[in-house]
This record gives structure tokens, C-alpha cells and sequence, in this order.
């Protein structure tokens, strides 16, 4: 009888995790500057209003978001002496900096065209985002054919990107007003040239420091329609798009808004309240500190409990915690800030998570149907992502609309009610549906060790039954 081999691939060594991890470095540098000030910056600052703006969040995310699996489809084409994916990590990180650059460059137009330079700008941007970040996201599934170990390097990841997060939630409000020198254009502009010289180093830095490992022994080509077609029969991947979709859509409304509920509600006056932070900066750092520490205790929680189990239980608290800010006065800053860094240190190891669960669902793919599509399995989990960003974003323009905001004005009852609403009740309806997804997610522990050994076993020629 041939024994089953089990997977093979040496255990990474940490300069790769770290040089793999300060890749979303980079893309939080622009990503989550987009999440919490775009929005501001573009009514406030640009002087968009803000349906247009809602406008301008939604075309551009659903037009990115169809790309996704066009970019994910032509990186499992792609054949070079650097691999599959990372090649891109070199060729698109110039055209990555220079346009989330020119985003803030603050023309002198006139309405009309700044809106259209507001579209225009943004969709390039977010194309240029798409042909580095789809490659970077697939890379993690050919990284290392033991999910163990891409848990870790998630787990490496997502400390990293929570660091940008935390550079960019602690930094930008603070060096707009030193840079811009009062005028918040200018600040704004010099800020963003900044990370944008930063983020090219980073991903080419990413480059350099990690390998793709993971063949499938099918390396040849077959239709994109056969290639979707495997995608909406992969069942644990459905589930992941939909949980995508409720988290990102979460996600943005709660950050689009964030400026707006302490400019308005809190009544934050730009004062130092710790080091250099105002209370809006420190309210945003504070939660990247405590997503780092949820996300790096992850490997010890997972030893502990399956991935379904702790995602499914840390959404529902984080659910509950934003929730829970529709009762807190906004005058109570420290309470909030509490309650925040709780909610958001539960939500943690659910993002080191999930991205190993989406390789998780490529080797069940191939698995399934003997054919491996990495590229095209991460790039419809960040269609997902990006069309929850993109209706999060044009909902929070929107609402805000409705409610009766004025840019820059003393806020009716109404609409400050409105910004409230947005911050509390809304990510919180978004993140429950996000965990009631997670409870239909149908790979557990044991199924995924049987596909690695079952793929090992494939890669070395020993007999493996047929999958059903």
C-alpha cells in the first residue's frame, strides 16, 4: 500500500512573512486613507457634494470590482521567470503611486470638472490598485502549500497592514496641518506624495523578499467561462463572497463617517488630547493597535478553536460593540474609545483568517475539479470587497444627503441623528449579516488537512480517490 504523502514545502522564514506582510503596508496607505478622509476630503475639502460623491464611490468601486476577475484570470496566465504574481509587484506599483497621488493634487477646476476629475482620477487609481494588490492577495495562496503556515503568513500580513492603518489613522490629520501650514488642500496633496514614495518602495520590497511555491500539476490553459464556472460551484468561496460583501459594506460606511461624527457630534477642535493626536486621530489609531494584537494572537486562538467557530463568534461581538455606540453619549471619549479598542481587538484575528480561508477555498477548488484558479479565486474575493466599499461608500454619501448634511455648516437635528445612524446602527446590521454567513461556511479542520493531503499526495503520483 503507497503511503499518503503529506505536503511538502519548507517552513518560511520570517524576512519572507515580514517582506510578504509590508506589502498591505502599502496598500493601506492609500486604502485606508480612501476609507476615512476620501469622503471628507471630497466635500469638504475638494468641494464635491456629497451625492456626487456617493456617485463617484459607487461607479468607480463596481467598475474596479468587474476588473477584479479579469486581473485574476490574466495573473494565472501569466507565465515569468518571477512566477505568476509577483511580477506585478513590480510593473504596477509605479502607476499605484503616481495616481493615488494625483487623487490629491487639488486642480483649480471648475464644479463640473471637478467632479469629473474626482471619477476619473479615482477609477485609475483603483485599476492601478487592482493590477498590484489582486497578484499580492494570490500570492498568499502559492506562498506555501500548508494552510498552517499561510495562516501565519496572514497573520504576519495583517499585523502589517494594521501598522499602515495605524501610521495612516495616527498621521494624517496631523501632518496635513503641519505640511499645509493651515491650508488642508495643500496638506492633504504633500501628505499623500509621502506615502505615495513609501508605498512603491514597500511593494517592490515585497518582491524581492518572497518565492511562489505552489504548482498545480494542471498548468494548462482552459476557458475563462470554464474557469467561472468552477468559481460559482465552489461552494466554501460563495460563502466567503457574500461574507466579503456585508464586511467591506460595514466597513465603509462606518470610516466614511467617522470624520464627519467627530467634526459634528463630538466636536473634535483639532486640540493635541495625546502626543500629537487630536481626538478623532487617536480615536482611529487606538483600533489599529488593538486589530494588531487580535491579529497576533490568532495562531494560539486557531490552535484553540476552528476558523468558522472564532470568525463566527468575533463578528457577533464586533457587531455588538458597534452597535452598542448608539447609546454612548459623544461626549463620553473615553468610554468610546474603550469600547472601540474592544470591539475591534475581537475583529482581528477574523482578517488574518478569512484571506486563509480564501486559500483554503483555492485548494478545494482544485481539489474538486483538478484545476487550480489562485488568481481568480482572490480577485472575486476582492470583487466582493470592493463592491461592499463601493455601495458602503455610496450609502454613507447618500445618507448623508438625506438627512439634510451641509458641508461645513452648524448640523440640524436631523442630520446629526443621520451621522449617527451611519456610524452605530448601520455597520453594526452589516457586520450580524456578515456572521450569519459565516454560520453556513462548510470547511472545517478536518476537510481541510484531507485536501492537503490528498493535493500532496496528487503532486507525487500516489492514488487518491475521486472527489464527488
Amino acid at each position: 500500500m503507497t503511503p499518503t504523502p503529506s505536503p511538502s514545502g519548507d517552513r518560511l522564514g520570517v524576512v519572507e512573512k515580514i517582506g510578504y506582510g509590508l506589502g498591505d503596508t502599502s496598500s493601506n496607505f492609500f486604502f485606508q486613507t480612501f476609507n476615512i478622509f476620501l469622503l471628507y476630503y471630497y466635500t469638504d475639502v475638494f468641494g464635491i457634494s456629497a451625492v456626487a460623491a456617493g456617485w463617484i464611490f459607487l461607479a468607480t468601486r463596481l467598475i474596479d470590482a468587474a476588473a477584479d476577475p479579469v486581473m485574476g484570470m490574466l495573473a494565472d496566465r501569466t507565465r515569468s521567470r518571477f512566477g505568476k504574481f509577483r511580477p506585478y509587484l513590480l510593473w504596477a506599483a509605479i502607476p499605484y503611486g503616481i495616481l493615488g497621488f494625483m487623487m490629491f493634487s487639488n486642480p483649480v477646476l471648475s464644479p463640473t470638472s471637478k467632479v469629473a476629475f474626482a471619477a476619473v482620477t479615482y477609477t485609475l487609481m483603483m485599476l492601478a490598485y487592482t493590477a498590484v494588490n489582486i497578484p499580492y492577495s494570490a500570492l498568499m495562496g502559492v506562498i506555501s502549500p500548508s494552510s498552517v503556515e499561510r495562516t501565519s503568513v496572514s497573520t504576519y500580513r495583517f499585523v502589517c497592514a494594521f501598522g499602515g492603518g495605524m501610521i495612516i489613522a495616527s498621521t494624517v490629520t496631523r501632518l496635513k496641518t503641519v505640511l499645509g501650514g493651515g491650508n488642508e488642500a495643500l496638506g492633504f496633496k504633500l501628505t499623500m506624495a509621502i506615502f505615495a514614495v513609501l508605498s512603491v518602495a514597500l511593494f517592490w520590497f515585497t518582491f524581492a523578499s518572497t518565492r511562489e511555491r505552489v504548482q498545480s500539476k494542471d498548468e494548462g490553459e482552459t476557458s475563462a467561462w470554464k474557469d467561472l464556472g468552477f468559481l460559482f460551484r465552489n461552494r466554501p468561496w460563495i460563502i466567503l463572497f457574500f461574507a466579503a460583501l456585508f464586511t467591506l459594506t460595514n466597513v465603509a460606511v462606518r470610516n466614511g463617517v467617522a470624520v464627519y461624527y467627530f467634526k459634528y457630534l463630538v466636536k473634535d477642535t483639532g486640540e493635541r488630547v495625546f502626543w500629537w493626536m487630536d481626538q478623532t486621530s487617536l480615536f482611529m489609531t487606538l483600533p489599529n493597535l488593538a486589530l494588531i494584537a487580535g491579529v497576533a494572537c490568532t495562531p494560539l486562538l486557531s490552535k484553540r478553536w476552528s476558523k468558522r467557530s472564532l470568525m463566527i463568534v468575533c463578528s457577533g461581538l464586533n457587531a455588538l460593540a458597534m452597535a452598542s455606540f448608539f447609546i454612548i453619549p459623544p461626549d463620553r471619549f473615553v468610554l468610546m474609545n474603550v469600547v472601540n479598542f474592544a470591539g475591534t481587538f475581537v475583529a482581528g484575528p477574523t482578517v488574518a483568517l478569512v484571506w486563509s480561508m480564501y486559500a483554503d477555498a483555492a485548494d478545494f477548488g482544485e481539489w474538486k475539479f483538478r484545476r487550480r484558479t489562485t488568481g481568480l479565486v482572490f480577485s472575486a474575493a476582492l470583487f466582493a470587497q470592493k463592491a461592499g466599499l463601493g455601495v458602503g461608500a455610496g450609502l454613507a454619501g447618500w445618507a448623508l444627503s438625506y438627512f439634510g448634511f451641509v458641508a461645513n455648516a452648524a448640523q440640524s437635528d436631523r442630520s446629526l441623528f443621520g451621522i449617527r445612524v451611519l456610524f452605530c446602527l448601520a455597520p453594526a446590521a452589516f457586520a450580524l449579516l456578515n456572521t450569519l454567513a459565516l454560520c453556513v461556511y462548510p470547511l472545517d479542520e478536518t476537510t481541510v488537512k484531507q485536501i492537503e493531503l490528498d493535493l500532496a499526495a496528487r503532486k507525487a503520483g500516489a492514488p487518491v480517490p475521486a472527489v464527488s
